[in-house]
């Protein structure tokens, strides 16, 4: 209780204008509040507070964290001193205490009711004590403040089961399953209960309650297995009718048949692995239920049901989704199956790898030829045609012969297969027929599918039906190729007369190929109409165009000499001449000059040469006539005489080293370049350019005489005059 000293007036509390509260009221006190007053009344002015600078410089002793726990650890400021000990003597005292504690329980629930700890605690204290009827009441209260608390209902439960309350146990299961069904744990314990005090009854009666509510796997193995402990197989065995409807799992299947197997019911078992087949069909096909199944069969010796039954899930379960499979497949085989067993594996699993390539891309036309190759090789023709129809139904989306162009492959060698594999000629008449009317004739053809068709059409002996095929070709699409083509066809059955039209058809449609016209001039030659080819090549070299004139006349030269008629080839090869002044045809018309084999020849081809020599000293290109002229002076030096040879020694020109001026694309200097040029000495220009070389030369040979240490090799460069 608070005293005060006498004499003095009690202080009285007060606040100041800054909202302190001040302990008096004195002088100095009001003076101080009435010039708050005033300042405030004259314009609530207020003086700002002049803020203190802490000093945030860091303290001279450094303590840390873990000092201060240690420090305390060591001090034990934390540890409370133990409660005192009471020692109850008589039944009053007894009283009173239990009186005591029931209050303190009572004062904290009613704090706060929801707190189950506090309930829990209470009504465990009461069992301590051998009050099961009070503690009974309180889980009771707790129940109607939160029944879905799962613990309390198992302490509550616990608590009946200790004291082998049994009745009043079923009752709390009850109730608990009844309200929170979906907890498992409830009817664990529950069953667990029943089947410890030996009521087997009670424990199916309990499951089958709780199977009813469709629980989770564990909960249906927990039955199973409670009915095999009591060797109750027929009753597992409809459990697990049950649990693999509710729970239609691919492993739920295989425990099923497994738990069959265990049994030894092995047809039961084989029954289950047929019925999990048959549910879940080949939308949903799993490769660990085939695998358990072979697996099965593998145990009961039936190796083909194996075999079968990989073989049936290989061929529908996509690749990526069977690696087990094929797996287990290949260990099979190679420890039950031949040779050709493992072969026929490894045949599948490239298949699977194929069909999924051809999936992912069907104008992957690449893919679909490996696919045939292998199906070719498994010599099943309906498997064959089946793939080969899928692959030629992937038509180009664009028409654009860069596009067909692989795919009229898968045309051919399907044609191919049906002649030369399963020997049917009619479906291959009918494929070539299909393929050549899919092609668009308009756009683009192909000549080889046609060909092919004629010569196997001539191949079955129908030349009407070859003959046909090429006509509505050359028709349709006319193409070099198809020309020549048919034209070979009949040079083979050595019918002439069709092969003059047919070239007649093909210059007409291609007047510029020089090779058509050579080829049809031989003909005419070979059947000795010699009138008639050489009335080709005049029409031939007639033409305003050609592809390859120099072949053209070339040949029919070649012609007129193999004719023995050398005025034609001289005539041909002045009508060249007026043509083309080429270095070649003057040196070819020297070469027949000479190879004419009469008196006059060499005069002739020396005149050829003289001529040429003439004509081509206007020519830019020195170098050809650098060539015709040593031509002429190999020709010399095998036929003509001294003077002759020196005659043309003097035609020869002179090789110089000259330089010029390069300029780049902006016309900027771009330095300078060396090259050969060729001085003729007929050229009377290059007169005053002959003087200053001799006189270049006279000057160097000078400097060597002078001094016989240069270099001797070293060039004199010539700058153009």
């Amino acid at each position: 209780m608070a005293t005060r000293r006498p004499g003095l007036p009690p202080r009285a509390a007060c606040w100041d204008a800054d909202g302190v509260k001040g302990e008096g009221a004195g002088p100095e006190s009001r003076s101080r509040q009435e010039g708050k007053m005033a300042s405030t009344a004259a314009g609530k002015q207020r003086i700002p507070k002049v803020a203190k600078v802490k000093n945030k410089a860091p303290a001279e002793v450094q303590i840390t964290a873990e000092q201060l726990l240690r420090e305390a650890k060591e001090r034990e400021l934390e540890l409370l001193p133990p409660p005192p000990q009471q020692k109850i003597t008589d039944e009053e005292e007894l009283n009173d205490y239990k009186l005591r504690k029931r209050k303190t329980f009572e004062d904290n629930i009613r704090k706060n009711r929801t707190v189950i700890s506090n309930w829990i605690k209470y009504a465990q204290w009461e069992e301590s004590l051998k009050e099961v009827q009070r503690a009974r009441s309180i889980y009771e209260r707790a129940l109607d403040v939160d029944y879905r608390n799962v613990t309390l209902w198992l302490k509550y439960a616990e608590m009946e089961m200790k004291n082998r309350q049994v009745n009043h146990a079923r009752n709390i299961w009850d109730r608990a399953i009844t309200t929170l069904p979906r907890v498992n744990q409830f009817w664990y314990k529950y069953t667990y209960m029943e089947e410890m005090l030996g009521n087997v009854a009670g424990a199916r009666q309990v499951f089958e309650r709780w199977m009813e509510w469709q629980p989770e796997e564990q909960s249906w193995h927990s039955y199973i297995n409670f009915e095999l402990r009591y060797k109750e197989v027929d009753r597992a065995r409809s459990i697990y009718e049950r649990f693999v409807i509710v729970h239609p799992d691919v492993k739920n299947w295989i425990k099923y048949a497994r738990f069959e197997e265990k049994h030894s019911y092995f047809a039961h078992a084989r029954k289950v692995f047929e019925r999990a087949v048959e549910f879940f069909g080949e939308e949903h096909m799993n490769e660990h239920l085939y695998v358990a199944f072979a697996k099965f069969e593998e145990n009961q010796k039936e190796f083909e049901r194996v075999r079968v039954i990989y073989k049936y899930a290989l061929d529908r379960i996509p690749k990526h989704e069977a690696q087990e499979l094929f797996k287990n497949y290949t260990i099979f085989e190679k420890k039950f199956g031949d040779r050709r067993g493992i072969e026929d594996i490894i045949v599948s699993k490239r298949r699977f790898q194929y069909e999924e390539e051809v999936k992912a891309n069907p104008h992957n036309y690449d893919a679909w030829f490996d696919y045939l190759r292998l199906v070719e090789s498994d010599a099943d023709p309906d498997a064959v045609r089946e793939v080969y129809e899928r692959a030629i139904a992937n038509v180009p989306p664009i028409q654009e012969k860069r596009h067909w162009k692989r795919y009229i492959y898968l045309w051919i060698n399907y044609a191919l297969y049906e002649e030369l594999e399963a020997k049917d000629p009619e479906r291959t008449r009918q494929v070539y027929q299909a393929c050549v009317e899919l092609i668009p004739h308009k756009k683009f053809t192909f000549a080889k599918i046609w060909l092919l068709y004629a010569q196997f059409e001539i191949r079955q002996k129908n030349l009407q039906f070859a003959r046909r095929a090429l006509g509505t070709s050359i028709g349709k699409c006319p193409k070099n190729k198809l020309f020549k083509g048919y034209i070979e066809l009949e040079l083979q059955l050595r019918e002439f007369d069709r092969c003059r039209k047919l070239y007649e058809k093909f210059l007409e449609f291609a007047p510029e190929n020089c090779t058509s016209w050579i080829k049809f001039a031989e003909l005419e030659t070979i059947l000795g109409d010699v009138d008639r080819a050489r009335a080709i090549y005049e029409l031939a070299i007639g033409q305003p165009r050609l592809d390859m004139p120099e072949v053209l006349w070339k040949s029919y030269i070649d012609f007129e000499i193999e004719q023995e008629e050398y005025e034609n080839t001289r005539n041909l090869y002045r009508r060249l001449l007026q043509r083309t002044q080429h270095v070649k045809v003057w040196i070819s018309f020297a070469q027949f000059e000479l190879s004419a084999g009469k008196d006059d020849s060499l005069p002739r081809c020396r005149q050829v040469y003289e001529e040429a020599n003439k004509t081509m000293r206007n020519c830019e290109e020195k170098e050809e006539r650098l060539m015709l002229l040593e031509s002429w002076r190999n020709f010399e030096e095998e036929f003509g005489t001294e003077s002759s040879k020196e005659r043309v020694d003097k035609l020869m020109p002179e090789k110089v080293k000259k330089r010029r001026k390069l300029q780049a694309e902006d016309g900027s200097d771009a330095g300078w370049e060396e090259y050969y040029d060729y001085i003729f000495p007929e050229d009377a220009a290059n007169q005053p350019n002959l003087k200053l070389l001799a006189m270049a030369k006279l000057w160097k040979k000078q400097q060597q005489d002078d001094d016989p240490e240069r270099d001797p090799d070293k060039d004199v460069d010539e700058s153009s005059p």
